[in-house]
């Protein structure tokens, strides 16, 4: 490479750079013409020498290699440092000639001025190349001068592309951040038109030539005059409530939203993070993390079991305890591949920091467990493993039994026989006044959990938390599938209002509550408000850029109730160190009690009688109630 290596030097802007120069001399000389005691001859040596140390240095510091389209603030610093190098120089230089004449005052004027031609016409021709493309006559006569001075022959040698309008949000350092990454960036497809925000100090002010609008201002004008048709969200000091209705308003008038997650100082490559207004983000609350360095210091060193752990909650179980740095975790689950994945991807990322082990059995398999149990004995476990799919487990009545009464008590009596030290099981807030066999098989849970805590000698707790966004069998996969495919959104009523929370928020509960719990404690979580479910589907279907995507309702599926709950009794309801977190005394029922409601179910189920199996359930879960009785309450 070395001998053959070619010097890509811009003779045109050498040549331009002379005139400049050439112009400068003249203009200082002129001026101060009678000033300096020189010669003319002296006073042309020293310009052939000042010329001569100054495009010298320019070739070291390699400025004509450069390609100005692009330059940015280091390329002008680079020329501004280049040229004060080949000043000094050349003063040195002349100074300690001593038969070359020194005019000081009328060298420095002309180093000054040229630098400031220098910088000017490379400012210009960057300029030139932002805005020759735009269809207007200055535009036009922009891209005149690229043709005439920079041999520009036809508009596709700028780059001309159709880009998208956008607003930024925010016209703080992040926001202005934003701003310059995309006028840099030549293949942005985004072009900045203005930006909006609520600092009035700001407020008609400019920023790259671009005017901050007060976000009270008439925003459907602006948005109008500025042919807006995408808003990025650049602000990071906003509640969640001035969110939402800036998000409602935006959406309202057409635009896609954006958000602009900026680069942190220890992410890598520093690389920006522009991304579509996240599902997550439609909670429009902030987000709930629970865990903290007594968390952390309870799991750390300890053997601890999931079960379900290839599932969508029992997944992100693994990588936030591999975060707390345990001795081992046993990746328990009857769906091989969720376990594979999990386990190899904890793997590549922490690369044996502890022992990882998968076992492949179902929770209804009493025997297969306490293999697991002799082989690891577990201190810590986590029962995730449930049959979840509300309509499915309708038809499904004994699988649902079985797999979820009975596999929980299969767990439990494993820990106890084995000198486990902490159950947690994983409930949901369809166990609370059930309507459903889902939610009645986790409350039937419940009861095991509770009454295990009066007679055995492991410390039981159980979480109970909300619907999960994004998990496996959620309402979003669903719509986004759904959206994919041009339409239509299904909604089976529009008045559904659910508790919504975000994978790693349901994590993070069973893990916090799990390990402050004390015996028989049931956990849930401070969730906010409940969402309806219509105006989750019309925030994505906005999101998603799609249009004439039409919602239709298709009726409430069996089992299924307008709103969910997360206490019994709220009047029972305490609080614990962590605001987010309370804790719901409900009395447990006798060991005797117990053992009638499970051979109720066990009888019911021997039938293969999903009717049968499903009346039992009722009758051991008082709680439990048909939907009507529930929806009735809620008015069209």
């Amino acid at each position: 490479m070395g001998k053959n290596r070619v010097v890509n030097v811009r003779w045109t802007l050498v040549f331009y750079d002379f005139v400049i120069m050439a112009m400068s001399a003249l203009l200082v000389f002129w001026l101060m013409h009678g000033a300096s005691k020189m010669t003319e001859k002296a006073l042309l040596v020293n310009l052939v020498l000042f010329c001569i140390f100054i495009f010298g240095a320019r070739a070291v510091g390699q400025i004509y290699t450069q390609i100005w389209r692009y330059g940015g603030t280091r390329s002008y610093v680079r020329v501004i440092f280049t040229e004060a190098a080949g000043f000094v120089v050349y003063f040195i230089f002349s100074r300690a000639t001593p038969f070359l004449n020194y005019a000081v005052l009328p060298m420095t004027a002309l180093g000054a001025l040229d630098l400031l031609g220098v910088l000017i016409s490379r400012m210009m021709y960057r300029y030139c190349f932002k805005c020759g493309t735009k269809k207007t006559r200055w535009g036009r006569f922009l891209l005149l001068l690229l043709r005439i001075f920079a041999h520009i022959k036809d508009t596709s040698d700028v780059d001309e592309v159709r880009k998208i309008n956008v607003a930024i949000l925010g016209a703080g350092s992040v926001g202005i951040a934003l701003c310059q990454e995309i006028t840099s960036n030549k293949n942005s497809m985004y072009e900045p038109r203005c930006f909006i925000d609520v600092n009035k100090s700001k407020v008609g002010r400019y920023v790259h030539g671009l005017k901050i609008y007060d976000e009270n201002d008439n925003l459907a004008s602006i948005i109008q005059d500025h042919n807006i048709q995408e808003v990025i969200f650049a602000v990071q000091n906003i509640s969640e409530e001035h969110k939402k209705e800036l998000y409602e308003f935006f959406r309202k008038a057409g635009c896609k939203i954006l958000v602009y997650d900026a680069p942190q100082i220890d992410e890598e490559n520093g690389k920006t993070h522009l991304r579509d207004f996240g599902v997550e983000e439609l909670l429009f609350r902030p987000q709930q993390f629970v865990v903290d360095e007594k968390t952390k210091a309870y799991y750390r060193k300890k053997v601890i079991l999931i079960t379900g752990g290839g599932g969508s909650i029992g997944s992100e179980l693994c990588r936030q305890l591999a975060e707390m740095d345990p001795k081992q975790l046993i990746i328990l689950d009857i769906y091989e591949n969720g376990a594979y994945d999990v386990q190899q991807e904890l793997r590549i990322k922490y690369k044996g920091q502890f022992d990882i082990a998968i076992e492949i059995c179902s929770i209804t398999n009493k025997v297969a467990l306490q293999r697991v149990f002799e082989t690891y004995k577990p201190q810590i476990v986590i029962n995730a493993a449930a049959h979840k799919h509300v309509p499915l487990m309708e038809h499904n009545v004994i699988e649902a039994i079985e797999n979820n009464v009975f596999g929980c008590q299969n767990v439990i009596e494993c820990c106890e026989e084995f000198g486990s030290e902490r159950f947690m099981m994983v409930s949901t807030d369809k166990a609370v006044n059930p309507t459903n066999v889902m939610g009645a098989t986790k409350r039937m849970c419940e009861m095991l959990t509770q009454v295990a805590s009066t007679t055995g000698k492991v410390k039981y707790s159980a979480t109970r938390f909300g619907n999960v966004l994004g998990s496996a069998g959620s309402v979003i996969p669903l719509f986004k599938r759904q959206i994919a495919a041009g339409g239509p959104v299904t909604v089976t009523d529009r008045r559904i209002t659910r508790f919504f929370m975000t994978i790693p928020e349901a994590s993070q509960l069973v893990l916090a509550s799990g390990a402050m719990a004390k015996n028989g404690d049931l956990f849930v979580l401070d969730m906010g408000q409940p969402v309806k479910i219509i105006d989750l589907a019309e925030s994505m279907i906005k999101l998603s850029g799609a249009r004439n995507v039409q919602i239709i309702e298709t009726g409430l599926r069996p089992g299924e109730k307008l709103y969910e709950e997360l206490l019994i009794k709220t009047e029972n309801l305490d609080k614990t160190d962590n605001a987010k977190i309370f804790i719901e005394h409900d009395t447990p029922i006798t060991s005797d009690e117990l053992v009638n409601k499970v051979k109720i179910l066990t009888e019911a189920c021997q039938t293969e009688d999903d009717d049968k199996a499903k009346e039992a359930l009722r009758s051991v879960v008082p709680t439990f109630v048909k939907p009507e009785e529930i929806n009735v309450a809620v008015g069209k």
